[in-house]
Formats: C-alpha cells, sequence, structure tokens
C-alpha cells in the first residue's frame, strides 16, 4: 500500500491532504519533497523558464473556493494583513499566505482523525540563491510566484526550492513545523525560541519619537525620564530615538530661480551621517568628550534604568553614510539609487518621486560594513549604551545591483550586523525596525525583537484600528522569527487605553513616546509595577483561530481576539477595529463606511489555543475555565464550548484573564485571576498549587464542619488587588506567614485581597495561600 504525501502536485493540481486548493498547475512548476528538511509534511514548489532573467513570474494555478489570510507589504518597509476566497485576492508582495480548505469541519475529533477536520495550508515563498520570492494574485484567479534578484547582472532559469507549502489541522502548529522545515533547510536563521530574548522586553520603557521627533535633547530625555517616574511608573529602559547623531546635507547645487519655482518635495535634501559619535546637543557642554555618556549616566544613576538604546539606520542614516567626509572615508561608502521593485511600487506609488530614490544613499562598502557596525557600536558601548534600535531595513533590498543582488547584500549587513551586536551588547539589545522583508527575516540570526507593523501614529485617526489589526496578524509570521514589538504609543490619547491594552498582551516591550507631563496615570498602573516592570505573557499575541480568516478591518461584522499564554492563565483581548483599512485601489490608508452601533462576538474559554497547558494538571481538568472581564470586573464561569457575548463599538476593546477551573472536591473548586486592576494579571501568578487534604468530609459542597478541605498555594509578583475565582467562601488568607482580610462575593465567586507592598527586597514573589 502506497500512502500519498500529504502535500503533492498530481494531475495538474495541488492538493493537500486529498483536499484540491489549485488546479491548473502549469507543466513547468516542479515539487520536490520536504521530507528531507525534517519530519513535516511538505513540499517545496519552483519552476523551469525558457529564457535566463533577473525577474520571473509563473502561475502555480487556479485558488478558488478558500479562505485565506495573507501577509503582504503594503509599504517598502511594513505588513498588513488581506482576506479573501480567490487568487485574484491575493496583493502584490504576499509574503506569507495561509489557506483554510473548504472542506470539514472546526470541531476537533475526539479521536484525532482528520478526515472531517479543517486543514490548514501554509505556503512560505523563500529565497533561493541569490532569488527572493513572493505571491500574488492576478485577474483569472491564478496564484503567481514571482522571483527576482534585485540585480540585472544575476539571472536565472531554474528553480526547485522557492516556495514551501505545508498542511495540518492546527493552524499555529503548521506555521511553527513550516518554518522550521524550512530554517533546516535554509541553515541561514534561527527562531524565536532559539534567541536571547534582551532584558528589555520585561521593563517599562520610554521613547523619545513622538515627544521630541528629530529635536532630542540631553535635557529632553531627562525631562521625560523624571516625569514619567513622578507617577509611580519609572519606565527602566529608554530609546533615544533619531536625532542624536552627526549629519549633514549634500551642498546645494546652484539653481536658477526658475528652477526654484519647480523645487518641490523631493529636492528636500536628504541628510545623510557624517560621523561615528554624537551631535552638539548631545555632548557636555564644559566637556565634550564625555560625550552621549553624560546622559547616560543621569539616566541610570539619577533615574535607575537599567537600559539605554539609540537609533540608527543600518546603512548609518537615512541617505547612508555621506562619501567624501575625511574621518569616514575608511568605509568606502558610494551613492546607490535605489531600485524599488514593481510590485512595492504598484502598492506604494510614492517611490517613483521618493526623495531617497532621487537623490540616492551613501551604501557603506559591504566589504567594511562590519568594521563600520563594530567602530559605532563599540564607541556606544563604551559610553554605557545597551543596544541599539536599526532601522530603515527593508533599503538593502533595492541597494543590490553590483553586489551580487538583493538577497546576497541584505546577507552580508546582516552578518555583520549580528556580528558587531553579539559583540558589542552582550544582552543581545537589538529591534529590528522597518524590517518586513523576507531577504532579512529568512537571514535573521542573532536579533530577537523585530516592530511588527507601521508605526504608532499620534495625530492620524484613521491608524488606529488598522494598527491594532496589523500588529496582530503580522505576529503570526513574524512571531515564528522574533518577538514581535507594537510598538510605542501615548498614554494621554483618545486611543491610548485602546493601545495600552494591546500592549499589554503583545508579548513584546511595553513603552510609551509621552511627552513630558503629557501622561494617564491612571492607564500606566494597569501596565506598569511600581519598581519599573511589567506582566508579560509568555508568547506573542494572535488572533484566535477563528479570527484567522476574518477582516477585522473590513467586513463590518467581525470584532478582533487575541489570545496569549500566561504560566497559569490565558489572557484574551477583543477589539473593534472596523472602520479603516489600506485600500487596493487607492493604495493608502482609508476610512471607509462601517456601523455605528456595537458589533457583537463571542468569547469562549478554547479562545485561548494552549489554555490546557495553564492547567496544573492537565489530565484531571474537565475543561472548564473562569473569566475575569477587566472592564467591567465582571466574573464569568465557562464550561467548555460555552459562549459569552461581547458588544463592542469602533475603537473600544475588553480584556478577559481566562483561567481553568480545578475541582478540588465535589462542590469546591478555586481558579486564580492574579492582580485584576492590571491588564494581563495572570502573569502576576509565577507559582501555582493546589493540596486536596485526604479524608475530608463534603457534604452539598461544604467541608463538614470546619473542616478544610484543601488549600491553594500561590507565587504572586507585584502589588495591587488579587482576585480569584472560588466556588465557596475560603476558611482564611495568608501573605507570607501572616493572616489577612479578604472580600467574598458569593454571587460571582469572586475572592479579593490586597497587596499592599512590592514583594521585600530578598524575595520575588508574596506567598499567598488560600484554604477552602
Amino acid at each position: 500500500m502506497t500512502i500519498a504525501p500529504a502535500v503533492r502536485i498530481a494531475d495538474g493540481k495541488v492538493i493537500v491532504k486529498d483536499r484540491t486548493i489549485l488546479t491548473g498547475v502549469p507543466n513547468n512548476v516542479i515539487a520536490t519533497s520536504g521530507s528531507s528538511s525534517g519530519p513535516v509534511e511538505g513540499v517545496f514548489i519552483g519552476a523551469d523558464f525558457d529564457q535566463p532573467s533577473s525577474s520571473h513570474v509563473v502561475s502555480l494555478g487556479t485558488l478558488r473556493d478558500v479562505r485565506f489570510m495573507a501577509c503582504f507589504r503594503f509599504k517598502l518597509w511594513w505588513m498588513a494583513q488581506k482576506m479573501g476566497d480567490k487568487g485574484g485576492d491575493i496583493p502584490l508582495e504576499t509574503q506569507f499566505l495561509l489557506v483554510e480548505t473548504k472542506d470539514g469541519s472546526h470541531i476537533e475529533s475526539d479521536s484525532g482523525d482528520e478526515a472531517n477536520q479543517i486543514i490548514y495550508a501554509v505556503f512560505l515563498p523563500l529565497v533561493e540563491g541569490s532569488f527572493r520570492a513572493c505571491l500574488q494574485g492576478n485577474a483569472q484567479d491564478e496564484l503567481e510566484l514571482c522571483l527576482e534578484s534585485g540585480d540585472d547582472e544575476i539571472k536565472g532559469t531554474s528553480f526547485t526550492h522557492s516556495l514551501f507549502v505545508s498542511a495540518g489541522t492546527d493552524p499555529y502548529a503548521t506555521i511553527f513545523e513550516a518554518i522550521r522545515a524550512v530554517k533546516s533547510h535554509l541553515k541561514t536563521f534561527r527562531q524565536r525560541h532559539e534567541k536571547k530574548l534582551p532584558g528589555i522586553i520585561d521593563y517599562f520603557g520610554w521613547c523619545t519619537w513622538d515627544a521630541f521627533y528629530k529635536e532630542v535633547t540631553q535635557e529632553g530625555v531627562e525631562a521625560g525620564l523624571a516625569s514619567l517616574s513622578s507617577g509611580g511608573t519609572p519606565p527602566k529602559f529608554v530609546i533615544i530615538d533619531d536625532g542624536w547623531q552627526s549629519v549633514g546635507v549634500d551642498p546645494r547645487k546652484e539653481t536658477s530661480s526658475e528652477e526654484n519655482k519647480d523645487n518641490s518635495e523631493e529636492d528636500e535634501p536628504v541628510p545623510r551621517l557624517t560621523g561615528i559619535k554624537e551631535n552638539e546637543k548631545f555632548q557636555k557642554k564644559d566637556d565634550p568628550s564625555v560625550g552621549i555618556k553624560n546622559i547616560v549616566n543621569i539616566a541610570k544613576e539619577k533615574y535607575g534604568l537599567k537600559y539605554v538604546y539609540v537609533w540608527h539606520a543600518i546603512t548609518g542614516y537615512w541617505g547612508g553614510v555621506r562619501p567624501g567626509v575625511k574621518e569616514m572615508e575608511e568605509y568606502e561608502s558610494l551613492m546607490k539609487y535605489p531600485n524599488v521593485s514593481k510590485g512595492v511600487v504598484e502598492n506604494e506609488p510614492v517611490w517613483k518621486s521618493d526623495p531617497m530614490k532621487v537623490q540616492g544613499l551613501g551604501l557603506v562598502n559591504p566589504k567594511s560594513v562590519y568594521k563600520f557596525y563594530n567602530d559605532l557600536h563599540s564607541y556606544l558601548a563604551s559610553k554605557g549604551i545597551d543596544g541599539v534600535k536599526v532601522d530603515v531595513q527593508c533599503i538593502l533590498e533595492t541597494l543590490g545591483g553590483g553586489f551580487g543582488g538583493r538577497v546576497e547584500l541584505t546577507r552580508q549587513y546582516h552578518q555583520a550586523l549580528d556580528a558587531s551586536v553579539a559583540r558589542n551588547f552582550p544582552d543581545n539589545g537589538c529591534i529590528a525596525c522597518m524590517s518586513h522583508n523576507t531577504d532579512a527575516l529568512y537571514c535573521s540570526k542573532q536579533t530577537a525583537i523585530v516592530r511588527a507593523s507601521d508605526d504608532f501614529y499620534p495625530r492620524d485617526p484613521v491608524s488606529h484600528t488598522i494598527h491594532i489589526a496589523a500588529v496582530a496578524y503580522n505576529s503570526v509570521f513574524l512571531g515564528e522569527f522574533m518577538q514581535p514589538d507594537w510598538d510605542m504609543f501615548h498614554s494621554d490619547h483618545p486611543a491610548g487605553e485602546y493601545h495600552g491594552s494591546a500592549r499589554a498582551i503583545s508579548g513584546g516591550p511595553i513603552y510609551v513616546s509621552d511627552a513630558p507631563g503629557k501622561h494617564n496615570f491612571d492607564l500606566l498602573r494597569k501596565l506598569v509595577l511600581p519598581d519599573g516592570s511589567v506582566l508579560r505573557p509568555r508568547m506573542p499575541g494572535r488572533p484566535t483561530r477563528d479570527c484567522l480568516f476574518n477582516d477585522p478591518a473590513r467586513d463590518g461584522n467581525s470584532l478582533l481576539k487575541i489570545w496569549n499564554m500566561n504560566k497559569y492563565t490565558g489572557v484574551l483581548g477583543v477589539y473593534n477595529c472596523q472602520g479603516a483599512a489600506w485600500s487596493m485601489t487607492e493604495r493608502k490608508n482609508i476610512f471607509h463606511p462601517t456601523r455605528p452601533e456595537a458589533l457583537t462576538g463571542v468569547v469562549r474559554g478554547r479562545d485561548v489555543h494552549l489554555i490546557t497547558e495553564a492547567a496544573v494538571d492537565p489530565t484531571d481538568w474537565n475543561l472548564d475555565c473562569a473569566a475575569y472581564r477587566h472592564r467591567t470586573g465582571e466574573v464569568i464561569t465557562l464550561p467548555y464550548n460555552v459562549s459569552l457575548p461581547v458588544s463592542l463599538k469602533v475603537l473600544e476593546y475588553d480584556v478577559f484573564t481566562i483561567t481553568p477551573i480545578k475541582v478540588l472536591a465535589p462542590g469546591i473548586s478555586f481558579a486564580p485571576f492574579g492582580l485584576i486592576q492590571m491588564f494581563n494579571a495572570g502573569g502576576a501568578i509565577d507559582g501555582l498549587i493546589y493540596q486536596v487534604r485526604s479524608g475530608a468530609r463534603v457534604e452539598n459542597g461544604s467541608a463538614h464542619g470546619d473542616e478544610m478541605v484543601g488549600k491553594v498555594q500561590m507565587e504572586v509578583k507585584g502589588c495591587g488587588v488579587f482576585g480569584a475565582y472560588s466556588s465557596t467562601r475560603p476558611k482564611r488568607c495568608r501573605v507570607g506567614s501572616k493572616e489577612v482580610e479578604f472580600e467574598y462575593d458569593s454571587g460571582s465567586g469572586l475572592v479579593t485581597l490586597s497587596l499592599d507592598q512590592m514583594p521585600e527586597d530578598s524575595k520575588k514573589v508574596h506567598s499567598v495561600e488560600v484554604e477552602l
């Protein structure tokens, strides 16, 4: 008996577990088994072409009657999500495609039989040799594979491993295993769980960008740190963004008055880096040699910061390194003019006249780029800087001409960057930004944090719902490589709670860009503990399984649900993101008509995909959960598969802590929530042990007399109001060795007690004990 591969091409069809995904596959499309890349069910796909070329497009067949979610680049730098049901809906520059087969049921089979289950197929366009691949649809509903080298001299005719297709019944596991198989094949990158996360991830921070933009000064940095610390939410890291470096513009050419009339935005001179060291704004007036170390010392010694990062572009600055500057000559900077790929230009037409494209960029010679990074980073490290935010990364793909193409240039730069960060910043202090191309992702070995979407734009009302949807869906793909960073935000902003609650469940760093004196401390105290630490969930936040193929920005019907995990609880955020999205016709983000009234969705315990992992003893858990609703303070018990309706208007949100209910005895059950005034309450629970007293007698859900049935021992980080669900009133509660007062609501089962102070210095947690 021959067992057919899970994914195969046969009779002109791409077949996934006996379900046809693509029809009419051309004869020049070829398949290679993925079995050599590990125990994953998948296939590599490529194509043969008649003529050598630096770019190719080939149809992979017709795609219809399925649901898909695509992550595509709507800008050179950034991805967003797009949903649809046919090939023609797939945008240009699609770098990740998840397809749901039309047959099957979402209800899991008790026997594990896949025959009636939904099958998920993941399509990963790759890099092969000097070529980088992406996907797109056409008007005939065909799925097309696009290949390009980025260098007219780098040509190819035959490709065998340009796309990987894999399938499974668990979408998250299928994606993880597919990328692991690609890693085994390419051997050029590492996955998120294999990388060291820098320390900033568990602390609250501040970034100078939206507070000062390029006008940032030492005095401004200190004012921001002092202002945030005054409200009991002290930042423990700061990112000094663009504005600290030594830059200059090219000398102005002589132009006639008639030519000056025609000057447009593209004539604004592009600044270029002119030196490694800081500019005069960040020099101490009475001793310039101290340099940026002055503000670093103030931050760490006066305000107790643990980490100071600075910003720089991957090419040094926006316009690169200026050629002809004496102290920069050793880096052999050469003027290059971006050659932006056709798909990017169609999605982002501004590249036709972008100042960087018109005026060019001073590109450090790839052979000298490690020295450039090492000189820059070793100088910064000597001044006490702990890491860098490396921006403008996708520009490298446009500069590959004469350097072996886009893939090769990107690889050389990233190898140099990784080596310099490893040498100079031992905490792996690096954030990747404007970096959403697969050229970079598939050579990422070191960097562990990646910005997940386009910026937070405080003054752009169209951007806020778009931002939350984009970070969640992009994290489905990006989160396999690095921990997504959902960006800074303003706490004192009409959408501040909307943004802040999402950052709390993102699993990434939490930081604001408030101007000094402009803070909402009530909001910040839901995110930050008095010692500047945060309650971070342990995974990237991602859309729930039932939201993966809905379009919560465009369809007018769907709410977005985002799940994440703590040690002993899950967390679920619900958002109304309707009313604005990127338009495929206008090629920009726009408002579109949507219903002004609230949309209603449902929340279930199993929306937290890995909630079973939060159960202390999964084999003895009946799948019932308790939920704490952050915005109302309600406690709801959720038997397995029971739904709780949630209604939200545009820009409204809610957050639920979801905890497995432990039955200690008939009628006596318990589920801890954590610090219930925090968005991610359950992140506070660091230890949980249930002890059942053998021989205890229980009648009608109550212990016989004053007898103790069992106790719950918990280790709790932080301070504030601790809450839990208990089906019966506890006998007593202790914090440490001391018995403490508690409140019990017999209607909801909510138990609360106060943890007034942070744990003593010698201890990281409170010991909380509840007797039942």
